[in-house]
């Protein structure tokens, strides 16, 4: 396994290049790091972020998983399309 594969192979198996990789985990990270705080503070102060945390956990879910289904759907060409766009 080369240096390369290192940085790469996840990304692939999720459809992504490195640098797609790197802007969608850090806005993941950033946004559960942000979270995570609002649900420190919860404890403490229960009157605060009542919904953050599992507000948070629904949105990025559902980022993810709209995510995956528009690149799945990019990706399926039907046979119909594709012999459209063959040249005869």
């Amino acid at each position: 396994m080369s240096i390369t594969d290192l940085f790469t192979d996840h990304p692939k198996s999720v459809d992504e290049t490195y640098g797609e990789h790197l802007v969608m985990a850090s806005g993941f990270g950033s946004r559960m790091i942000l979270a995570g705080f609002a649900c420190l503070l919860h404890g403490v102060l229960p009157f605060l972020f009542v919904k953050t945390g599992s507000e948070a956990i629904t949105e990025l879910h559902d980022r993810m998983v709209a995510n995956r289904n528009r690149k799945a759907a990019r990706t399926a060409v039907s046979p119909r399309a594709e012999s459209l766009a063959r040249p005869s």
